[in-house]
């Protein structure tokens, strides 16, 4: 499956939440290492979920990149 995920850059570190998964966030001091991070999120999440029995919520946010004139 292939989830969105958000990366934000902040002042001193970079964050990621996965929108179809409420509660499966990640930081990190580089943007690499964030998303190295919330893809294990992500696998641990689905796992925890499997485990209480809970259904795994199928991906259906997406992404799109819109470039406007500033």
């Amino acid at each position: 499956m292939k989830y969105a995920v958000v990366i934000e850059q902040g002042p001193a570190s970079f964050g990621a939440y996965v929108p179809d998964l409420p509660g499966c966030i990640a930081t990190a001091q580089t943007r690499e290492a964030v998303v190295a991070l919330i893809r294990e999120a992500i696998a641990f999440h689905i796992e925890g979920l499997r485990l209480k029995g809970d259904n795994v919520p199928l991906p259906c946010s997406g992404v799109e990149v819109i470039d406007v004139a500033a």
